[in-house]
This record gives structure tokens, C-alpha cells and sequence, in this order.
């Protein structure tokens, strides 16, 4: 049986279970309400557009955002990856910020940027920065000295040599660092709409908690997950397997 099927399958049995659980009264509906009133909930916010609205707002902030982290984290790397001094130093501040939750980044963005775009788009580039920057520099530093070698003797140094063999040989790490900026990105982005004040998927899961609006909090949450999961396996996910394909690194 095709992975994609036993996918479908198991959310059709898990999602019947939840319904049959809500009829049945295992638990109150106003605690988690059943598969319909979420749906229901979903459908009427599509028809009003408030969530068509907080897609399109969500998704501006993460492309700015990512894009920022993406190139930031690659520079950084690159640094890190060919100065012993910048990854002596640098580095280990890098490895500490990583530990730290994009969560806990929120109140100092809001003293800086205030409660607008500037301080949510400050999250998502810390959120994704520093995961792309760990991976730029190991795959840098992971490059097969045969290779450096072998282009040294037939003549290429320096730019050159960085160029044409290390960033190629290096490309594996640079999507799997895109991959999971992306993933950690995504998480900050809803982290820093939660304290929004415009549209925006988390701030619309906070309209509708504090209004008691449990179908549509399950709702948006469900588009989250749904989102994260089609777009790392039908994107990411891909254009690693196909990379590691023709690098030659599957097994």
C-alpha cells in the first residue's frame, strides 16, 4: 500500500473516532468540538475571506521574512565555515541564540518594533537565521578534501575554488538548512501573530480563543499543520531527495 494511502486512511479513522467521540458526549463539545463544527467553522470563515485575508497577510510576512533569514543565514555561515576566529566567537553565540525559542524573542521585538509588521517579520528572520547558518557551515566544512585537492591541482583557487567545487559539493546541507529554516520560520510567524494586531492566521487563533470560539481555534490549527506538512513534503522535501539523488548520497 502506497504511503500517500495509509496517510489518508489513518486521518479517516482518527477524524471518524472524533466524531463518534463528540456524539457519543466522551468529552464537551465546548472543550473540543466535533470534525463538523470545525469544518462548519472553517467554511463560513473561508465565505466571510477572514481566512483568505490571514493566509495572504501570513504568507507576505514569511516570504519577506525567510527570505531575509535565508540569505543572512548563508552569509553567516559562509563566514563561520571559513574563519576560525568568526566560528571561534560568533559561532558560539550562533549555537546559543539556536537554543532559544523564537517565542522568547517576542517581547524584545515589540520594545524595539512595536506591535506591527516589523516586529513579527524580526521573529521569522531569528527564527529561520540561525538553523541556516549551522547548516551552511557544516556542509562547508564537510566538503570532501579530495575534492580541493583535485581542483588545486588543476589550477583553481581561491573565489574559484569556492565557486566551482565547495558551494556545489556543499548544495545537500544548503537545502536541508532551507528546509528547516522554513519549518522553524513558520513557527515563529505564528508565535509573533499571536500578539498581532492586524490579520494573520495566529492572530485570528487568538480572536477566536478569547471570544471561546473553540471549532475555529481547532480550525486554524488544523491549517497550520496542513500547511507545514504540504509544504515541507511536497516542496522541500522533494528537492532534497532529488539533490541527494544527484549527488549521488542516497543509499
Amino acid at each position: 500500500m502506497k504511503p500517500a494511502i495509509k496517510r489518508i486512511l489513518f486521518f479517516v479513522i482518527v477524524i471518524g473516532l472524533w466524531q463518534l467521540g463528540s456524539k457519543a458526549g466522551l468529552w464537551s463539545e465546548i472543550l473540543l468540538p466535533s470534525p463538523v463544527s470545525v469544518f462548519e467553522a472553517l467554511v463560513t470563515g473561508i465565505q466571510d475571506k477572514t481566512l483568505i485575508y490571514d493566509l495572504i497577510a501570513s504568507f507576505k510576512r514569511l516570504i519577506v521574512g525567510l527570505a531575509i533569514a535565508l540569505a543572512i543565514g548563508t552569509s553567516l555561515g559562509i563566514l563561520l565555515a571559513k574563519s576560525k576566529t568568526a566560528d571561534d566567537t560568533i559561532g558560539s553565540l550562533v549555537l546559543a541564540f539556536q537554543s532559544v525559542p523564537s517565542i522568547v524573542w517576542l517581547p524584545l521585538a515589540i520594545m524595539w518594533f512595536g506591535l506591527g509588521e516589523s516586529a513579527i517579520i524580526f521573529v521569522v528572520i531569528l527564527g529561520g537565521t540561525f538553523v541556516m547558518t549551522l547548516n551552511v557551515r557544516v556542509g562547508i566544512k564537510n566538503v570532501s578534501p579530495l575534492y580541493i585537492k583535485a581542483a588545486r591541482t588543476m589550477g583553481s583557487s581561491g573565489l574559484d575554488l569556492f565557486i566551482k567545487v565547495i558551494l556545489p559539493a556543499s548544495v545537500p546541507y544548503l537545502v536541508t538548512g532551507s528546509r528547516l529554516a522554513w519549518a522553524f520560520a513558520w513557527r515563529a510567524l505564528m508565535a509573533g501573530e499571536l500578539l498581532s494586531t492586524g490579520p494573520g492566521l495566529g492572530y485570528t487563533l487568538r480572536y477566536a480563543s478569547d471570544f471561546g470560539n473553540m471549532s475555529l481555534v481547532i480550525g486554524v490549527m488544523v491549517i497550520i499543520g496542513v500547511i507545514g506538512a504540504v509544504v515541507d513534503q511536497l516542496i522541500f522535501q522533494r528537492i532534497e531527495k532529488s539533490v541527494i539523488r544527484r549527488w549521488g548520497l542516497d543509499s
